[in-house]
């Protein structure tokens, strides 16, 4: 949406001083590794490609997708990935930004397992919650450096609901 007042634009509905940004981090998996000898490790990468726009100084709204990358555990792979949708609320002081999200995913989850391993094989999917903090350094009026940690539940097959958190570095660009 094109505000021409300010002279910013923002494909969120109803917000103007909209952004693109882009972080990538380590998640951190709290999910069985399942039993049988198999060894067990996590993903080193996650990333999360995001847009969003503010309604006034104070409050926002995001949208991003979230890739987890991929676990090894049982004899097989596990990976995680989901569309974000998250309200956005920031305090601006001088060059740094304090800010909370709290939102929902649309998260898949694909888990291939050896039998021996006792943990289930299948897809899930389905919508669950989402929240996190970050701190935002501005390099210029359209320029931002950020650090976010960030907390997803998602569905695993035969495991439930499980969280994935992630600690990451981004940047955000102004339009």
């Amino acid at each position: 949406m094109y505000d021409s007042s300010t002279g910013s634009y923002s494909v969120i509905p109803y917000a103007t001083n909209g952004y693109i940004g882009l972080n990538v981090g380590k998640p951190d998996w709290d999910i069985p590794c399942g039993g049988g000898g198999f060894g067990c490790s996590e993903s080193n990468t996650s990333y999360n490609i995001y847009t969003g726009g503010m309604f006034n100084q104070y409050f926002g709204a995001e949208l991003g997708y979230v890739d987890f990358g991929r676990s090894n555990r049982g004899g097989g792979r596990t990976s995680a990935y989901g569309v974000n949708l998250s309200l956005v609320g920031q305090v601006p002081i001088g060059q740094l930004s304090l800010y909370a999200k709290v939102g929902t995913l649309y998260g898949r989850t694909r888990v291939s397992a050896s039998p021996l391993s006792g943990l289930a094989s299948g897809k899930d999917s389905g919508w669950e919650g989402s929240y996190g903090l970050g701190v935002g350094f501005h390099l210029s009026p359209r320029s931002t450096v950020v650090l976010e940690w960030n907390r997803y539940d998602l569905n695993f097959v035969g495991d439930g609901r499980r969280d994935i958190t992630t600690t990451s570095l981004g940047y955000v660009h102004r339009f």
